[in-house]
Order: structure tokens, then C-alpha cells, then sequence
């Protein structure tokens, strides 16, 4: 299964199907943390997780680290990151927190969007956009099988 279809969409998000208790989509790698926080993850997914973690602190800019206010639920309500399509290196090991949550039961899908919303960051892998309702519209699927880029 191909993770773009680059003639109709641009940008994808992995994120989960529910809402957490502020009332946004956690994103795929806030759930695996979670589960990292709660103890439930084996030796190995941990060490995949702090390895991988490590691996996109290095590989990519934090938003936040530029601007403060990206994620303030007052400035910017339901702020949330989206890869580029040009971000390949950063999605071929999404697969691996994909394969976490499998593994534990926790629902992720993925979302593609051509317009996912007000764009309020962007640099050469990603934005973050303010969604223009409180509905996600975009495309979406249940990612709980490994994916290829």
C-alpha cells in the first residue's frame, strides 16, 4: 500500500481516531510515548522508541523550538504537524510505531490531506496547520498493518 498518492495529496498525518481529554487527535508518536509513560511497552519496543525518538529530534526541526505559541491551545486551537511527501526519510520509520501500537491494541490511522488547514509553520518536511473546522475532513485510513513509503 503506498503511503501519498502525490497527484492528489500533499500532506499525511498519523494520529489516533479518538479524541484525548484536552479534545485533540494525539499523534503517532505522542501514542506511543504514552504507552512508553504508562510502562506498557517490551525491552525492545523501548529501545526502538528512544532510538527512533533520538533518530527524529536529530532528523527534523520541533516547531515549537521556533515558535512558542505553535501549540498554545489559545492562539492556535487543534494545532497539529503534517508531513510533506518530501519527508520520505521521516515516514519510511513510521512503520515501526505503527507495528508498537498494533501490537497493543491502539487504534492509528492515517490521514491525507490536500488542504488540512491554515498553515501556521512550515519548513521542508512538515507544517502545522490550524484545523478550519473541528472536524478533520481529510482522507483517512486504519494504519494498524505495516505501511510502506
Amino acid at each position: 500500500m503506498s503511503m501519498i498518492d502525490s497527484e492528489t495529496v500533499q500532506y499525511v498525518r498519523f494520529q489516533s481516531p479518538y479524541r484525548n481529554p484536552r479534545g485533540h487527535f494525539t499523534g503517532v508518536f505522542g501514542l506511543v510515548n504514552n504507552l512508553a509513560r504508562d510502562g506498557r511497552l517490551s525491552d525492545g519496543q523501548e529501545s526502538f522508541r528512544r532510538r527512533n525518538n533520538r533518530w527524529y529530534d536529530g532528523a527534523y526541526t520541533d516547531p515549537s523550538t521556533v515558535d512558542p505559541d505553535v501549540y498554545d491551545d489559545k492562539i492556535n486551537p487543534g494545532a497539529a504537524a503534517w508531513f510533506k511527501p518530501s519527508a520520505t526519510h521521516l515516514l519510511a520509520r513510521v512503520s515501526g510505531y505503527l507495528d508498537i501500537l498494533s501490537a497493543h491494541g491502539v487504534d492509528c490511522q492515517a490521514l491525507r490531506s490536500a488542504d488540512p488547514g491554515r498553515v501556521i509553520y512550515e519548513d521542508d518536511v512538515q507544517i502545522v496547520v490550524v484545523p478550519r473546522t473541528p472536524n478533520v475532513t481529510a482522507d483517512h485510513e486504519s494504519t494498524n498493518t505495516q505501511m510502506t513509503p
